[in-house]
């Protein structure tokens, strides 16, 4: 018996919504990176890019667990000197809520050349407005 390989051209994407109103940001993240990558279809194959479409709405209202709202800081450097930064979880959250759903899925996805195409897959939205409304649709009656 031969085991079946998903060939790129046979990979039919389907589109997802995730409302993160009230969620944790962790296990939200989890599901949308799983989502991205396509592991929860039968034909998954890890070299082929067989992930789906994932619009994320709500992104200012997710949660974390404990005093993670407090402690953690994200960080980026500019590879010039002095031009190491640290911002807040809070401070980034009023700034952009968009960046700190996608750097937590970004984090759950393998560090290969199918992460880039994943991610541009992921629409990530602050409120509950987005204008992907008939993709959804269309891929929730089954229709490929």
């Amino acid at each position: 018996m031969k085991t079946y390989q998903a060939k790129p051209a046979e990979v039919k994407r389907a589109w997802h919504l995730v409302d993160l109103k009230g969620q944790v940001l962790g296990k939200a993240a989890v599901q949308i990176a799983h989502k991205l990558m396509g592991k929860q279809k039968v034909t998954f194959t890890p070299h082929v890019d067989s992930g789906d479409f994932v619009v994320v709405i709500n992104a200012k209202d997710v949660v974390l667990t404990g005093k993670k709202a407090e402690k953690k800081t994200y960080y980026t450097h500019s590879l010039i000197p002095k031009g190491f930064k640290e911002i807040p979880f809070a401070r980034q959250m009023e700034k952009d809520a968009r960046k700190v759903v996608r750097h937590a899925v970004a984090g759950m996805i393998p560090k290969n050349k199918q992460q880039d195409p994943r991610l541009a897959r992921l629409k990530v939205f602050v409120d509950d407005k987005h204008p992907y409304s008939a993709q959804i649709e269309h891929s929730e009656k089954g229709q490929p």
